[in-house]
């Protein structure tokens, strides 16, 4: 019955004389997602309103499914578009339309239309009215509700008359890319993709960083954050991700500090190469699953002691949460069932028994310089032997 949908945006609206600069982002990324399905899409902006129209052998399904995973949209929208004529054609369009798109017929509804064309001769209020009045003359089972409608008919009246009852939700948030670029710590567990994703919908571009450690941790391991990384680019688009060989670096560690220090150490060192790698990609911030409290090496104190080891900020957008908080995202994004597949990860393979949860910044870079001799050499092997995958 349609081939066009309506994006919605919402926040977008608010940005003034640069809105254009973000509706250009979430034009070019609406064209991008759509290109990976069957079909002839093509987007098109007008006066506040984003268009997709539809044609060739195009699916329904895999077009709202594509379009559900664009930062910045908020609403989806199958509109059915008329001929603007005069009143009889709009009233006899609208029947034509609630007849066919809701044939049993029986709901509450309202009306509201939006009259841009200013030459039509009918005020908005007006269209409310007459529309009204001619749907509940044909169409017996329908009752008006202006407060909690079943129904809503939305009636745009522009260069063509665009009806529509439907609003599938977006993600929300802002255009990929209209944001800068960070760098993700990506493990296989669940809060580090929910982070990523909660920064990506703010407009930033992701890469990401994966400490890997060989024969500790499985190649299934590895394959859990790539499929992570998978489900994560969806959404934020192509993620280049670092996997990082960790194991020589971790033995040094275990082997010349002390153990209680070993959970906090080895996270420094993880921030150290994680800012390598972000500076060379051209990141201008690190982002993080840590949550204050959820485990040793995320309590305050401990926090305070990573940070001394960045240049680069730290952004946490977990920090507040609590751990049910994060599943419920992770199963909306669809991480949840990847991220509690039992292949551990490398900060669960050296775990102290009983890890300091509040360390002292001066005690810790004390024990670091045990690590003298040979850790600039392995930093710059791990840097060197780390492998780059292009994730779509």
């Amino acid at each position: 019955m349609y081939d066009t949908f309506l994006i919605k945006y919402g926040e977008i609206g608010l940005k003034g004389k640069n809105r254009h600069v973000f509706e250009d982002a979430l034009a070019k990324r609406i064209g991008e997602v759509l290109s990976g399905i069957e079909g002839e899409f093509r987007v098109r902006k007008e006066r506040g309103r984003i268009y997709v129209h539809c044609a060739g052998e195009w699916n329904e399904d895999e077009a709202i499914d594509a379009l559900t995973h664009v930062f910045g949209i908020v609403g989806i929208c199958p509109v059915v578009i008329y001929d603007t004529e005069d009143y009889a054609k709009l009233e006899q369009d609208m029947l034509d339309y609630v007849g066919r798109e809701h044939p049993d017929c029986r709901a509450t509804f309202k009306v509201k239309a939006r009259r841009v064309n200013k030459e039509f001769p009918m005020k908005s209020m007006e269209i409310d009215a007459a529309l009204g009045e001619a749907i509940l003359e044909h169409f017996p089972g329908m009752k008006v509700d202006v407060h909690h409608p079943e129904i809503l008919f939305d009636v745009e009246i522009r260069e063509n008359v665009y009806i529509y009852s439907r609003v599938i939700p977006g993600p929300g948030g802002m255009p990929t890319g209209t944001s800068g670029r960070a760098m993700l710590l990506l493990s296989g567990g669940i809060d580090s993709p929910v982070a990523g994703w909660m920064v990506a919908k703010r407009g930033v571009v992701l890469d990401a960083v994966y400490f890997h450690a060989p024969p500790y941790t499985s190649e299934r391991a590895k394959q859990k954050v790539v499929d992570l990384a998978k489900i994560v680019a969806r959404y934020a688009g192509p993620i280049r991700l670092h996997v990082v060989n960790f194991t020589d670096i971790q033995l040094y560690i275990y082997d010349q500090c002390p153990h209680e220090e070993l959970t906090i150490i080895m996270r420094r060192y993880m921030m150290r190469l994680a800012e390598h790698f972000a500076k060379q990609d051209g990141d201008i911030g690190l982002v993080t699953g840590e949550s204050i409290g959820q485990v040793a090496s995320q309590t305050m104190q401990s926090l305070v002691t990573t940070n001394a080891v960045c240049t680069l900020p730290v952004y946490r957008p977990l920090i507040g949460f609590d751990k049910c908080d994060i599943v419920e995202i992770s199963e909306k994004i669809g991480t949840y069932e990847t991220s509690i597949l039992p292949y551990e990860d490398c900060c669960t393979i050296f775990v102290a028994k009983h890890p300091v949860t509040k360390p002292l910044l001066s005690v810790i870079e004390r024990s670091e310089k045990k690590l003298s001799e040979k850790i600039d050499a392995l930093f710059a092997e791990a840097v060197d032997t780390a492998e780059t995958l292009i994730i779509e």
